[in-house]
């Protein structure tokens, strides 16, 4: 297993809060890193665009800030997805404002990101790439990426269909980097278990979004809470591409979540289905497989400072 130099040290337990389309916000980021996880968010939902620097700006102050008062606190570094695809007209933008702040990790998605990777390297960052096949990741490893994030079957969101036991396997033959691990990572015993499997870290999302600080209306949250696994439902029909939504969502919306049409693979974009007005992530809200281990709605740090305990105590019984 390979963590990158960079990380060695500044983690409490390794585990990356993944970025959440709409919910990821700097109080949510900021809490995660002050807990010492890494948090990150999509460029996109810094809105608009010039915000983008103001948020970094924002985290990058406050994370220092706290780091100076706190020198005994393990203070993790922050990471900015990009959505590197056709319909993302401010990539390159973004990216400009990301490498002026020297953003220490980017998350990219889709697209294999060899740009990306020379922009990143030139100041010394990271870039992790999430794929769903070995296929992608062979694409990703070819362009320098350091890390690899394996979005397996469970993940929130747009994810994949295969077992973390395939898929980390498949990786580790041929990638020595960073592994990182998505799909149902809830608690601390997952992201032990995702250790145990092969990846340096696991990712974390839909835990997440039940917090105080997630940007989530209440309704989303308090439906997390109340939702199993038999509740997560599997469509392309919002964005094209596979992903992973609440039942619950989907019929509020006036669709029956039992009987969806497949959705255009050229389109980004949530197309209207029927007489529903309804679009993907404002009103169909993503989210994996494991809200069934999510219980409460607390703070941010609440939920890593448990994670880290159930990651201590896993451990602890299983070495006696």
């Amino acid at each position: 297993m390979s963590l990158p130099k960079a990380l060695e040290g500044r983690l409490r337990i390794p585990l990356i809060g993944a970025p959440l389309f709409m919910v990821s916000n700097p109080e949510l980021v900021i809490a995660q890193c002050k807990a010492g996880i890494i948090g990150s968010f999509p460029a996109l939902n810094a809105r608009p665009q010039p915000k983008l620097s103001e948020w970094l700006k924002r985290i990058e102050d406050e994370l220092g800030i706290y780091a100076e008062d706190h020198p005994d606190e393990l203070v993790a570094p922050f990471a900015v997805n990009q959505i590197a695809h056709f319909s993302n007209a401010r990539l390159r933008q973004d990216m400009e404002t990301c490498v002026m702040h020297k953003v220490p990790i980017i998350i990219t998605s889709l697209r294999p990101p060899e740009e990306i990777v020379t922009a990143v390297h030139s100041y010394g960052g990271l870039v992790f790439h999430d794929v769903i096949s070995l296929r992608h990741a062979r694409k990703a490893i070819t362009q320098g990426v350091d890390g690899i994030i394996a979005v397996c079957a469970g993940a929130g969101g747009h994810t994949g269909p295969l077992s973390p036991f395939a898929l980390i396997k498949e990786i580790r033959k041929e990638f020595d980097g960073a592994v990182i691990l998505s799909g149902c990572i809830t608690s601390g015993c997952d992201v032990l278990a995702a250790r145990a499997m092969g990846a340096d870290l696991a990712y974390s999302g839909t835990r997440f979004i039940a917090t105080e600080e997630a940007n989530a209306v209440p309704e989303y949250k308090e439906m997390i809470v109340d939702s199993s696994a038999s509740d997560i439902v599997y469509s392309s029909l919002f964005t094209g591409i596979n992903g992973s939504y609440l039942k619950g969502s989907i019929a509020r919306s006036g669709m029956d979540p039992d009987n969806l049409a497949d959705g255009a693979k050229t389109d980004m974009d949530f197309e209207k289905v029927g007489q529903s007005e309804a679009k993907a992530w404002k009103d169909i809200w993503g989210a994996g497989q494991g809200v069934g281990g999510i219980d409460k709605i607390i703070p941010a740090r609440d939920v890593v400072m448990i994670m880290e305990q159930e990651y201590k105590d896993t451990l602890a019984s299983l070495v006696t």
